[in-house]
């Protein structure tokens, strides 16, 4: 059976296996042919007989010279005419190893046939069919993988639009987030500009202040500097004089001896209190121009219809905005989701809720679909219909409260107060109104040993 399959694969092409040398597996180049019958490429053979350094065939070992090297004329034309495409090509409807044409199909080789091999010991046993029969069978086939084919396509069409548009809309948010970033850093520069400002006036003041004082210190020692030296002269006439006014009394006598002049303590710039934790004061200062918000929200999960802030801590309806099916987004809820998701410890954040009268406040599973039903794995607590209901997967409850301004959410997830294994949950908001819901900055306390 495998000398038959090998006979079919060589006759399925004869001309093209007989045009190869099977020295250098190429296609005859200047083929010659020896007394023996047998042909080969010349180059080919005269590299063999130097290397063997014995001039013979090399298939059947005669014995040949150069002069026995005889032009094949009829393998090298037949070559060239194969190389350049003029070799006919034999009928693919006509079997290879009978000659008769194939009418038939076998259905356990999957190949056609014809009535000689039906009856051949290679297909003995298979079942067979006509081959247009077959053929009709196989167009169906054909016919349906090339409506998957066409469907394919046409989702990737689909997808290559989504994917456009998801390139579009990363270049407008990074450069929306660009802008953004450049304003925060703006204000930032602005803070550091004016507190830059206020402590360099400070510095200068203190600098005019000390060096006026030192200036009219200076200025009364050069008044008594000359008083002193006024009194040193008429001392030094009083001494070329008769004796008896000298002794009626001396000028150094009457001229008050000051005490000496000295430094007074605090004269010189107080460095320390100008360069002495300098970024730290700074940044202490800097805690009521900035806030911290516990929980900031993703846009990327939030729904088409909700309209986020540009700072991502509120949160509001809006119309629908045409957006990237990204996987993280919420698709069936007017809901946005935190952007980081807690495992462990205790966390907590307040959203300002007043005057809302639809809302939702709670923590969602990170298994869950976003594009389905989220119930499975959302905990929560709203506000519908003017009723406040606590709402878990199995169970909800009705709850007897005021109305809020305010809501508090803490979530403590190593004394399973909200009850989750091995679950990573996100912030989760609802919004049903226009009025933005927004999650309040939560008050910087900064403290040191030393301040």
């Amino acid at each position: 059976l495998h000398f038959s399959q090998l006979h079919s694969d060589r006759m399925a092409n004869p001309v093209q296996e007989d045009l190869h040398f099977p020295v250098c597996l190429e296609i005859f180049g200047d083929p010659v042919i020896l007394p023996c019958s047998h042909s080969f490429c010349r180059a080919c053979l005269q590299g063999w007989w130097t290397e063997k350094k014995v001039q013979q065939c090399p298939l059947c070992k005669n014995v040949s010279g150069e002069k026995d090297m005889l032009c094949n004329l009829v393998l090298k034309n037949l070559c060239e005419s194969f190389t350049a495409g003029k070799v006919p090509q034999r009928r693919q409807d006509v079997c290879s190893l009978h000659g008769e044409k194939l009418k038939l199909f076998c259905l356990d080789h999957w190949e056609p046939a014809c009535v000689v091999c039906r009856d051949s010991e290679r297909h003995s046993g298979h079942r067979f069919r006509p081959a247009d029969e077959a053929a009709q069978q196989r167009r169906k086939e054909v016919q349906k993988d090339i409506r998957a084919l066409q469907d394919k396509v046409k989702l990737f069409s689909q997808v290559k639009v989504q994917f456009s548009q998801t390139a579009e809309h990363i270049k407008l948010h990074a450069r929306h987030t660009e802008t953004q970033i450049r304003q925060q850093f703006l204000k930032l520069h602005q803070f550091l500009e004016e507190e830059e400002e206020q402590r360099m006036s400070a510095l200068r003041k203190e600098e005019n202040l000390k060096s006026r004082v030192m200036e009219e210190k200076m200025e009364a020692l050069r008044r008594e500097m000359l008083a002193l030296l006024d009194a040193i002269r008429a001392a030094e006439e009083e001494l070329r004089a008769a004796d008896v006014p000298l002794l009626l009394g001396s000028t150094a006598q009457r001229c008050p001896l000051l005490g000496d002049p000295q430094l007074a303590p605090g004269a010189l710039v107080d460095v320390a209190k100008h360069l002495g934790n300098l970024g730290f004061h700074i940044w202490r200062n800097m805690k009521d121009a900035i806030s911290f918000t516990p929980v900031v929200l993703d846009p990327n999960t939030a729904n088409p219809e909700l309209v986020l802030s540009d700072d991502l801590t509120s949160v509001q309806c809006g119309r629908n905005r045409l957006l990237p099916e990204n996987p993280e987004r919420i698709g069936g809820f007017c809901s946005v989701l935190g952007s980081e998701g807690f495992c462990s410890g205790a966390h907590s954040w307040e959203v300002e809720v007043g005057r809302h009268g639809r809302w939702e406040l709670g923590v969602l599973e990170d298994w869950v679909r976003r594009d389905g039903a989220l119930w499975s794995g959302l905990w929560r607590i709203q506000l519908c219909d003017g009723k406040h209901t606590a709402i878990s997967q199995t169970a909800s409850a009705l709850l007897t409260v005021r109305a809020l301004q305010k809501v508090r959410v803490d979530l403590d997830l190593d004394r399973n107060q909200l009850s989750f294994f091995n679950a990573r949950v996100f912030p989760y908001i609802w919004s049903g109104a226009e009025l933005p819901l927004r999650i309040l900055p939560r008050k910087i306390s900064v403290s040191s040993s030393s301040s």
